[in-house]
């Protein structure tokens, strides 16, 4: 099951201003890239429609991505494409690259022997999943049609809270992942002016996991404040001139 919806906001004291909100939770399942890369591509899709039929206005999508700042289908959200035949599906959100054992480098790793036999299994796509992640069966090229930026990948963190991408190195903490999946894009016409930083790895290690009882969530809160730009050239030098807080947790 997974959610999505999409919000127009009327920006207080601002009477021409507008912005479109999507929030998502994408499928968890590592295996099934295919499935999150069509999930993915129908939000986009849809925010795009709307965001044109009020006047081509900004776009921000939060949520729960269940993919790594690391993996390919974090590469199709900021570049818009990606060739599919290139990567086997189970791969394609980089979560099985984050198990406790293999982030902590324990030493002692339980090896699971239906994990060693699907590492066997063909990694060819079929039809129907060529179709799920593209919407053509024939067609091995994933497209969305917004042009999407990382809030957090944008504005200059602490390297005890930062990846080398400028992602957080973790927004969820369970028995079966440690990591980043939540995310805050924008498109054209907002400057991310600040985000509120997640906890140090070494802070958020020593709840033992989340939720905890000071952490209600298994996800941290990402917080970004957004300015509206104004282009004064082509060069894209901006003015900003109102702001509005996006929190998603």
């Amino acid at each position: 099951m997974w959610h999505n919806f999409l919000l127009l906001r009327q920006m207080r004291n601002t009477k021409s201003r507008r912005v479109l909100v999507g929030n998502v939770h994408v499928l968890y399942n590592p295996n099934r890239g295919e499935v999150k890369l069509g999930q993915i591509c129908f939000l986009s899709s849809r925010a795009r429609i709307v965001a044109e039929k009020w006047g081509h206005i900004p776009v921000v999508l939060a949520g729960d991505f269940n993919i790594t700042p690391q993996s390919a289908i974090y590469k199709f959200l900021s570049s818009s494409e990606l060739n599919i035949k290139s990567y086997d599906r189970r791969d394609l959100s980089g979560q099985r690259s984050c198990h406790l054992a293999q982030v902590f480098e324990v030493k002692k790793e339980i090896i699971n022997p239906f994990a060693v036999m699907d590492r066997l299994l063909p990694n060819g796509w079929t039809d129907e999943e060529v179709k799920v992640a593209t919407g053509n069966a024939q067609c091995y090229l994933a497209v969305h049609p917004l042009k999407l930026n990382s809030s957090y990948a944008s504005v200059k963190g602490s390297p005890r809270t930062r990846g080398i991408n400028g992602e957080p190195l973790a927004t969820s903490y369970h028995s079966k992942f440690f990591g980043t999946v939540d995310y805050l894009w924008y498109t054209k016409g907002l400057v991310p002016t600040r985000v509120l930083d997640t906890l140090p790895v070494d802070i958020l290690r020593r709840t033992g996991g989340l939720p905890c009882k000071k952490l209600g969530s298994d996800h941290l809160a990402l917080v970004s404040e957004f300015a509206f730009a104004e282009a004064i050239n082509e060069c894209n030098d901006y003015m900003s001139t109102s702001s509005e807080k996006i929190a998603m947790h």
